[in-house]
């Protein structure tokens, strides 16, 4: 058997030559091996087991493939006999069995991936493997834990593991939020493009953990987000992987992490295991960063010059042109411009960001709005983010049909990539009545709005109703409610809204005394 090729590649891997030889000792167990799983097991990239294929013998059974028995003994010499560095966590595996059963389930039920979001699925076992060294690593019991982004359900097996934790998930993909909400286990969900800003309820969490897209400014978008989430004393968990062939790629992005002032306490090797992400080994890192006294002003500085290209793939990717302001054309009437407008237009303007974070100071009667491309799921919140008579929305592809509770705000139009929005009259009807003075006051507390409208209903109709008895109404009718603004909800809970909202008030009769 010629061994020249195999051993010409190891000698050039040098002592990164581990990688090539526990996958060659995996192909000399006896076992069948697909290229995904073999990638995935030996957290090797693609290219890299490809290469050692070339150089062996295989048997081959459909697209499984080993190492023939009679063959194994000649290797014996090069393989690395060792196992990789020790799993933290995995001693624990073994007494969580029933929730890695759900936790299947809850993935193979889930929404699939998307590219434009670079969504890669980590496996089951991996997302309980982050929850149980969690709870390893720190007190769970009462503590806030803040997942930024959660394509994984890393969520779900925290609740799972340690039901005392408090969970939050924000993600911009209404369908794992309502996903996640779907199997009851308390977890509360946020919406966010976190391009735009995090949520005013994500804040001052104990813990966050985030598995972003892996560009630089991906990375540093979103752990400076996860630290906007955190206490002082907190932690990110970071999960981030880079092919072994891409050394230049990792100093980027450490880079990144660099200049938030972070200190690495812990770096796990190859922690993240991937249905997908060949290249990179279908492996991840995982980090654990702490924040220092010099890190609120460089996440401060991070977000400002903020760039919306940060994923690999899709309209809003780091290798996607530029977007072109939007047509001065659009522009035409209105008072006040929100967005990337040219610059020679009169208008005052104003930031998408600081559009969505607080109430436009200023009365204005028409605003027009610049929707870049990658953005259009924010679109509901930019028309919610105000009380003008009139909105333009100009995006760069034709939207979808608009959800069906803002017909009860707005009467829209749509011509090709423009939306006109009129604001409708005030309703006469009480359910009505409450649910619009709700969605008027969208950078308000929900529950508290809805409080406040619920008691003055009551007063109308020439009784009393004390704030506890509104919250309990409330409680009872929409129990995720509290806490959160409009615009920080998820579609599938403002489209229950104003069913919610008609259940109040036709309890008021049965509550209110006499």
């Amino acid at each position: 058997m010629d061994r020249d090729g195999l051993e010409r590649l190891l000698s050039e891997a040098g002592v990164d030559s581990r990688r090539l030889r526990h996958a060659l000792t995996l192909l000399c167990d006896g076992q069948w091996w697909t290229l995904a799983d073999l990638v995935r097991d030996s957290a090797t990239s693609r290219r890299t087991v490809e290469a050692l294929l070339r150089e062996v013998r295989l048997e081959r059974s459909g697209d499984r493939f080993r190492v023939p028995a009679a063959d194994s003994p000649a290797y014996q010499d090069l393989l690395a006999m060792a196992p990789p560095p020790a799993d933290p966590v995995a001693h624990l595996l073994p007494h969580y069995e029933h929730a890695l059963e759900r936790l299947t389930g809850f993935v193979a039920s889930g929404p699939r991936s998307r590219q434009a979001l670079d969504h890669v699925a980590a496996t089951p076992e991996t997302v309980l493997r982050r929850a149980l060294l969690l709870g390893a690593r720190f007190w769970l019991p009462g503590a806030r834990l803040l997942c930024v982004g959660d394509h994984d359900l890393t969520s779900l097996a925290v609740k799972l593991v340690h039901p005392e934790t408090d969970v939050t998930v924000v993600d911009v993909d209404e369908r794992i939020l309502r996903h996640i909400d779907a199997q009851g286990l308390g977890v509360r969900t946020r919406w966010a493009d976190l391009r735009l800003g995090l949520p005013p309820s994500a804040l001052d969490h104990d813990l966050a953990i985030t598995d972003p897209p892996y560009t630089p400014d991906g990375v540093g978008l979103f752990v400076a987000r996860a630290l906007e989430g955190l206490k002082p004393d907190g932690r990110v968990l970071l999960a981030y992987g880079a092919s072994e062939r891409t050394p230049a790629l990792a100093l980027k992005v450490q880079g990144a992490l660099a200049a938030l002032n972070l200190v690495n306490e812990a770096i796990y090797p190859d922690f993240n295991r991937y249905d997908g992400a060949e290249a990179i080994g279908s492996a991840a890192d995982l980090y654990v960063l702490r924040p220092t006294s010099r890190t609120r002003p460089a996440v401060a500085a991070r977000v400002e010059r903020l760039s919306t290209a940060i994923y690999t793939q899709g309209p809003q990717s780091v290798e996607s042109a530029a977007a072109a302001p939007a047509p001065a054309g659009a522009a035409e009437g209105a008072d006040l411009l929100v967005g990337d407008w040219p610059k020679e237009l009169p208008q005052p303007r104003v930031k998408l960001t600081t559009w969505l974070a607080k109430p436009y100071a200023a009365a204005v009667r028409r605003v027009a709005v610049a929707v870049p491309p990658g953005l259009e799921a924010a679109l509901p919140r930019l028309l919610l983010a105000t009380r003008a008579e009139h909105v333009r929305a100009v995006l760069s592809a034709p939207p979808g049909p608009p959800p069906g509770f803002l017909a009860e705000v707005y009467a829209t139009t749509v011509t090709g990539e423009t939306v006109e929005a009129a604001r409708r009259p005030q309703p006469d009807d009480p359910a009505g009545a409450v649910l619009r003075r709700v969605l008027d006051n969208a950078h308000g507390r929900l529950a508290n709005t809805w409080r406040e409208a619920l008691i003055a209903l009551a007063r109308e109709q020439g009784t009393a109703l004390t704030k506890n008895e509104a919250r309990a109404l409330i409680r009872q009718a929409a129990p995720w409610a509290e806490g959160l603004t409009p615009l920080e909800a998820p579609l599938h809970r403002l489209s229950a809204l104003p069913g919610e909202v008609a259940a109040t008030v036709a309890a008021l009769s049965g509550t209110l005394p006499g």
